[in-house]
């Protein structure tokens, strides 16, 4: 069954009020896209820079480093859920000038850490701001200003993440490494609290409606109601089989995935040089972009649940690829590779839930989606940290990481299809 949300009384639009100007959806795409290229320049991305700092600086155990980075994908997570409860009751714009607040205050502090708990603790303030300026708002506003087009403007938005990693995340590296991480970290969390605040207060707007559009561009006439939004009631929704399977599948896709990039940086230096490191996550961000954009279109032609699963067997080649490869020319094939799927993953969850489920309860089945999802988001780079403790080298935890992501695509292949048709 779906369920239908009436308008609000600001949805309407006034009798006699002019309906001029341009439909505003696309700069709120645009809004989204810089706070996410914030986001994962110095948190996603930017994460395997500080732990590569904190080893080389504090000389910590790598699996203790790396249990910095579960608490924050834990954290992260579980506040992904309030996140989504707040969407629902307050303006999305001051959600992510809060989380903007609280992650650059934190970053700020990250690299004054003297003992392992203040950096557990620093992490978990941080996965605090993560959360509110992440992708659960920014997909929840590309999901009301889009649904025919959902699939474009979701790729052009989350295309942020990996613009972050090209153009934010070397240059982070690069002050890190020439000033130390105590000089350089207040300066990045100035920089991520007085980029974002202004970009979310001026682009970012909560939902067409209030502006007196339908979503794709139709503008309402005058003194009429929007139209009911559609959509699978959260009940049933977290209760079904393309739920679960997608899921639980992503639990074992995006643990894979983001153990695989935390840990890359390291990787990659101890088998050739740091200039070399900092170029390979510049190529991994590149290689995201270009295939995210292709397949933002791809969406609309192949269907949703198989492009997945081909992309998820494609990362486990990739991340074995990176785990046995010594030869700089390999280890960048497998690095290209890499990047196609990763970004094409972290769009393809959330329009998975919106392409099955609707928009009206979005926020709530995404956000459960994404807290289920953190189990292997936080535990892959603690697995692989912990698996090189063990072996001293990153190629078994590579290859084993590549298995895990294998029986993810199994898992995810079970969903069905995406859409359903009418009738169904």
């Amino acid at each position: 069954m779906t369920s239908e949300a009436g308008p609000t009384e600001v949805g309407s639009v006034p009798a006699g009020e002019p309906l001029t100007g341009r439909f505003p959806g696309w700069r709120v795409v645009a809004g989204c896209f810089f706070v996410l290229l914030i986001n994962a320049g110095l948190a996603f991305y930017g994460l395997a820079v500080y732990l590569n700092a904190f080893s080389n600086e504090q000389g910590w155990a790598l699996g203790s480093i790396s249990f910095a980075v579960t608490i924050f994908f834990v954290i992260g997570g579980l506040v992904g859920l309030w996140v989504a409860q707040l969407i629902a009751r307050y303006d999305v714009r001051i959600i992510i000038i809060i989380g903007a607040v609280i992650a650059g205050g934190s970053l700020a502090v990250i690299g004054q850490v003297e003992a392992q708990w203040q950096m557990y603790l620093a992490y978990a303030v941080f996965a605090v701001g993560y959360a509110f300026a992440g992708l659960v708002p920014t997909t929840t506003v590309v999901t009301r200003w889009f649904h025919v087009k959902r699939g474009v403007a979701l790729s052009v938005a989350s295309t942020g993440l990996s613009v972050g990693g090209i153009v934010v995340t070397p240059f982070a590296k690069r002050l890190i490494d020439d000033n130390g991480l105590a000089a350089t970290t207040p300066w990045l969390g100035l920089f991520f609290a007085v980029t974002i605040v202004p970009v979310a207060w001026f682009l970012i707007r909560p939902d067409p409606a209030s502006d007196g559009w339908e979503p794709d561009g139709i503008r309402l006439e005058r003194g009429a109601a929007p139209a009911l939004a559609r959509g699978i009631p959260y009940a049933e929704a977290v209760s079904s089989k393309f739920y679960k399977m997608v899921t639980y599948g992503f639990v074992l896709a995006l643990g894979s995935q983001v153990g695989g990039i935390q840990q890359l940086v390291k990787l990659v230096e101890g088998r050739t040089d740091e200039s070399t490191a900092q170029f390979a996550i510049a190529v991994l961000a590149a290689t995201s972009v270009l295939a995210r954009l292709i397949g933002g279109r791809l969406v609309s032609i192949v269907p949703m649940t198989k492009l997945t699963v081909v992309l998820a067997a494609l990362q486990a080649v990739s991340l074995a690829g990176i785990g046995v490869a010594q030869a700089t020319w390999l280890i960048f094939a497998s690095i290209v590779l890499f990047g196609m799927t990763v970004g094409n993953l972290l769009m393809l969850q959330p329009l998975l839930i919106a392409e099955r489920f609707g928009v009206v309860d979005y926020p709530k089945i995404f956000g459960r989606s994404q807290a289920i999802a953190i189990a292997g988001v936080a535990g892959g780079p603690l697995l692989i940290g912990w698996l090189y403790d063990v072996f001293g080298s990153y190629q078994w935890p590579y290859v084993i990481t590549a298995g895990l992501c294998l029986t993810g695509t199994f898992v995810i292949a079970q969903a069905g299809p995406a859409t359903v048709p009418a009738d169904a």
